[in-house]
């Protein structure tokens, strides 16, 4: 009996290991090409640009990947899955509602300094969304996720501060994106003010929002 079930395991050991390495990949492969990306946008890349500025031929991104749509929207999930678990951190932590402000508008001023090139490259994916349907699903999706962080970033400094939120989900989002990306728009600009405005603005929007400003 035991050799009948290791019999009908093995395949299925063997397939997640095939699925986990070709994961694994497709990950070495993305890393690789984010600076490019990040530096071009998406109407100036192609995968043989992205080829020729790293150690990976093009074939062997094509083999991956089915076109730079699918690399793209690979690499922009990847980064924004680690943006908002960083969010969380700070949810997780803050224990009054200024030091939850604190620290969310210091992560956020960190990552536009940081991370203001990938922040581009989401931008301009989103935008392109509006004229290329093979872009949509994968934005709703991370546009969504980035709204649920915002979500629970208000709803935890309301607990805290012993108000409750003033306006819905959609809006604190379109207010706090707002704010993200006309800083990012200063910040890549040469703007050397553009990181402490940032962090301003979003301790005064959170305080907004909650209706104790």
């Amino acid at each position: 009996m035991q050799h009948v079930t290791e019999a009908v395991e093995r395949p299925a050991r063997i397939s997640r290991r095939r699925a986990d390495k070709v994961e694994e990949r497709r990950r070495e492969l993305a890393d690789a090409a984010l600076l490019t990306l990040s530096e071009l946008g998406y109407a100036r890349t192609s995968l043989r640009e992205i080829a020729q500025n790293s150690e990976f031929s093009h074939g062997v991104l094509h083999y991956y990947f089915r076109d730079k749509v699918d690399l793209i929207t690979y690499c922009v999930r990847r980064y924004k899955a680690v943006c908002v678990q960083r969010y969380d951190d700070v949810v997780a932590t803050a224990t009054t509602a200024p030091a939850l402000a604190d620290e969310f508008a210091a992560a956020m001023a960190a990552t536009l300094v940081a991370d203001g090139l990938m922040h581009r490259l989401w931008y301009d994916l989103r935008s392109q969304s509006l004229f290329e349907a093979s872009f949509r699903d994968d934005v709703a999706a991370i546009d969504a996720s980035l709204e649920r962080m915002i979500e629970r970033i208000v709803a935890r400094y309301a607990q805290l501060s012993g108000r409750p939120p003033v306006c819905g989900t959609g809006a604190a989002y379109a207010m706090f994106d707002g704010l993200f990306q006309q800083a990012l728009w200063r910040h890549l600009a040469g703007d050397p003010q553009a990181p402490d405005t940032l962090r301003a603005d979003v301790v005064q929007m959170l305080a907004v929002v909650t209706g104790t400003a």
